[in-house]
């Protein structure tokens, strides 16, 4: 299998901003010293995928205005900063897909299996999910390095994501072994 690493809205506006998500801070010293930087060891593409907004995305008619293009509000946090050699993608709405050109990037990269991180579980990484799914790729879910608004939003995507898309709801731990053993 070749992974590549989907880091989901770890933007500013979600972490401290207009739509801080105070739970986020659970993920990233996960993210930050344990999976991103085995990821870049073992040579799997970390992909940043965030929310870039236009004034006329439909989507800011449910969550006001955020993440908008070009501010600093769609930037990742600093701790999450995309290193040499990582991709970044903006996306308009839930899905990392949607217009974006992503499928065609991992396809390009020989990707067939997704370890989806960030935020929401029962949003982003739920529709991420699903288009991913949709397109034959495995999905694969540390479950320490997603995290939604509450911790009910958050099981309950878990959840979904392992009955509807039968993602595979594992650790980082578990994943660096993975990746430490077929080396």
């Amino acid at each position: 299998m070749s992974d590549a690493v989907i880091v989901l809205d770890m933007v500013n506006d979600f972490v401290t901003g207009a739509i801080a998500a105070e739970r986020a801070e659970n993920i990233i010293p996960t993210l930050r010293d344990d999976l991103l930087p085995a990821a870049r060891e073992h040579d799997v593409p970390v992909i940043y995928a965030n929310d870039a907004h236009r004034p006329e995305d439909f989507e800011l008619e449910v969550w006001g205005e955020h993440a908008m293009r070009g501010t600093e509000g769609a930037e990742v946090i600093p701790d999450l900063e995309p290193k040499a050699g990582d991709h970044v993608f903006e996306k308009r709405f839930y899905d990392a897909f949607y217009e974006t050109g992503l499928d065609q990037h991992l396809r390009s990269l020989g990707v067939d299996r997704l370890v989806m991180t960030g935020l929401h579980t029962n949003m982003c990484v739920r529709h991420s999910s699903a288009t991913g799914f949709f397109n034959g790729y495995d999905i694969v879910v540390p479950a320490d390095c997603v995290d939604a608004f509450s911790a009910e939003e958050h099981e309950r995507g878990l959840d979904y994501l392992e009955r509807v898309y039968a993602a595979e709801i594992t650790d980082t731990a578990e994943l660096i072994g993975e990746w430490d053993e077929a080396a």
